[in-house]
């Protein structure tokens, strides 16, 4: 039978996985990281240990399970493990801080690309009020973010109220009694949140965020909320405000990010799942393909794998089933050897050796096939000449140092075809890339890399086009610097009476990408935006793009970051840095050195992965000529260049 939850656990499953049934385990830890990852991601926030947490639960579940004697109480006591682990990880941190004397250490650093609020906005589309309520957890200390992480749940009905309790160790009315003082502070943030994305005329608002340092915390919610409570101006926030519990009723859970589970995979052989003992229990064990009793009589578990974790679509069930499956008996395969288990820290990605600068022309910035919509020649399988060729070839290849690679939602690249492209992808670390384009011919960029569509101009405005941009959703980007004659060269009325069209092609929706002037007050963007929101259309985030021609990394950083600032306060809107790079177009066109290329890669991703409201950014670009300066990533090859080598440890 099943909970009262959406998805439920199968005592049935519980039962065979604790007798020793190593299918029934593979899919009892692949219907249970779900729930794991969004318990733990909510309650730590932005923090970069989410994927150690939800491993290392995991790993005591399997460990435990052999001593779990109510069958029924399954999901109780997982969300019990799952707590713990998080609290566990809140009290060795703050050890770590009182004991460290460089606070700056990478380890107590939180990650605002894996900010779990912004993913819930951006992954289950939300709107209004139920955006507001998730941006609000990020106001709440550290204990009330654990409950609400659980209570949740409980909302959206993945738990009841007694798997809530017994999770939490407490009883049903101690339980409740905590839930009504998390949901007054989850008021009270809900204002604060709702205050500072709402410009408006209170004087006194101003002077006091002058003096925040712009990190949501208790200690500043507070002081908002004594703020709110004398102000009649921000006072009349609360009027409005429905019940959270309305809010959030009927979501989804969060969906497991792919680059999650695939880090974890690199932890483990990748036999692991058909070497592994199966699990030491009273029954007979039983080898590798033999009949499982009852539980073969089951639907195949890759259907309920995915039927579990297919949650949103930004995951292929496909990819979920393959991803759920091996991550489950990885961690089995783990247990049972008696090996710890490496977390996503220790993951090394193939890169490219280094090499002397490279080069793209300015003249090939998004080049033609990177801006059309024509649609790719049909591949045809490669003939026995051809596949011999390629085994040849293989044979002739340098082995490759490898060098470890950094990687956050944040990071991205602009990219078009070039000899190595794929493998070079793979080795800058990027989490996302877009071609100015809706589709990707010829480029095959790894799992962990997202394609992103763009509509890049007018002439992209066809239903087919839009068509392929909504297959590749959420997320859509705008036209490409419609301000710019020698790109998507649009007047503000004509990109507003195509906008629509947009709309309906993109849940998650990107401003057009103006090549400057983004802050200036009566400018293409602002005469944009101004015009959509008379108009009552939908814009996500605001892309941007961003050249500098002060080649002193300390400068440089500094004006990128105002700039961003600067459109951040104009228009409150997250915002995606899509074009960026040290290149000075002020007379022709002139290039860093190599070396302060570099330099400016790494100091200019240290400081966005800072910024809340910075949610991505693309370096522009990955590609690079064979020679000469440039700002490219990778020579053909694939070969870094010294840009690439920074941008491959950038965040």
């Amino acid at each position: 039978m099943r909970g009262n939850g959406r998805s439920g656990t199968d005592t049935e499953m519980v039962v065979a996985a604790r007798d020793g049934d190593q299918g029934a385990l593979e899919e009892l830890v692949a219907d249970s990281l779900p729930l794991v990852y969004n318990i733990v991601g909510r309650a730590l926030g932005a923090h970069s240990d989410v994927d150690d947490v939800v491993q290392e639960t995991l790993l005591r579940v399997v460990r435990g399970l052999s001593d779990l004697r109510d069958p029924d109480a399954f999901r109780s006591w997982l969300v019990a493990i799952t707590v713990r682990q998080v609290r566990n990880r809140d009290h060795y941190r703050r050890t770590a801080q009182y004991s460290t004397a460089d606070l700056d250490t990478a380890d107590q650093m939180p990650d605002p690309a894996s900010d779990f609020a912004e993913l819930t906005i951006l992954r289950l589309g939300l709107t209004d009020q139920r955006r507001e309520v998730a941006e609000a957890t990020r106001w709440l200390d550290a204990d009330d973010r654990a409950l609400l992480a659980v209570w949740w749940l409980e909302t959206t009905g993945e738990l009841d109220r007694a798997e809530l309790a017994a999770g939490l160790g407490l009883s049903g009315r101690h339980a409740s009694v905590r839930v009504q003082r998390m949901k007054e502070q989850m008021q009270v943030s809900r204002m604060v949140a709702r205050m500072l994305a709402t410009p408006g005329e209170c004087h006194a608002l101003d002077g006091l965020i002058q003096d925040w340092d712009g990190a949501p915390g208790p200690l500043w919610r507070k002081r908002f909320a004594r703020h709110i409570r004398g102000c009649g101006t921000c006072g009349r926030l609360r009027e409005d405000l429905l019940p959270m519990d309305r809010l959030l009723v009927g979501l989804p859970l969060l969906p497991v990010p792919a680059s999650l589970s695939a880090r974890h995979l690199s932890s483990f052989p990748s036999d692991a799942v058909g070497a592994a003992a199966p699990h030491t229990a009273p029954h007979t064990p039983q080898r590798s393909g033999a009949p499982r009793g009852s539980h073969a009589a089951r639907p195949a578990r890759g259907h309920r794998v995915a039927a579990a974790l297919h949650k949103g679509p930004l995951i292929g069930a496909a990819a979920i089933t393959s991803v759920a499956v091996t991550v489950a008996g990885a961690l089995i395969a783990a247990h049972l050897s008696g090996q710890p288990s490496a977390g996503p820290k220790a993951a090394v990605a193939p890169a490219v050796a280094a090499a002397k600068p490279s080069t793209v022309s300015p003249a090939s910035r998004r080049p033609e096939s990177a801006v059309t919509s024509s649609k790719p020649s049909p591949v045809q399988a490669p003939t026995a000449k051809a596949k011999a060729k390629a085994t040849a070839e293989a044979k002739l290849k340098p082995v490759v140092p490898t060098v470890r690679t950094a990687s956050s939602a944040k990071k991205g690249v602009g990219v078009w075809k070039f000899s190595g492209v794929d493998q070079a992808l793979a080795a800058s670390g990027a989490s996302w890339y877009y071609t100015w384009s809706t589709q990707h011919p010829g480029i095959n960029g790894p799992a962990s890399a997202g394609f992103v569509p763009m509509v890049w101009g007018s002439a992209s405005t066809d239903a087919a086009t839009l068509a392929e941009a909504k297959a590749h959703g959420p997320y859509l980007l705008g036209f490409n610097e419609p301000d710019m004659a020698a790109q998507s060269n649009m007047t503000v009325d004509q990109a507003l009476s195509l906008w629509p069209k947009l709309m309906g092609a993109g849940r998650v929706l990107g401003s057009p990408a103006v090549a400057y002037g983004g802050d200036t007050p009566g400018g293409w963007l602002d005469r944009f935006m101004s015009g959509a929101k008379a108009r009552g259309y939908r814009v996500d985030f605001i892309a941007l793009h961003w050249y500098g021609g002060d080649f002193t990394t300390s400068a440089a950083v500094g004006q990128l970051k105002s700039y961003l600032q600067a459109v951040y306060e104009r228009y409150h809107k997250p915002i995606w840095l899509t074009e960026y790079a040290l290149i000075d177009f002020s007379q022709g066109t002139r290039f860093p050195t190599a070396q302060q290329q570099a330099a400016f890669v790494t100091a200019s991703t240290r400081m966005l992965a800072g910024l809340p409201y910075l949610r991505r950014y693309a370096w522009f670009g990955l590609p690079a000529a064979d020679s000469g300066p440039s700002s490219g990533l990778f020579r053909s090859g694939p070969v870094a260049t010294e840009a690439g080598r920074a941008f491959q440890a950038a965040p």
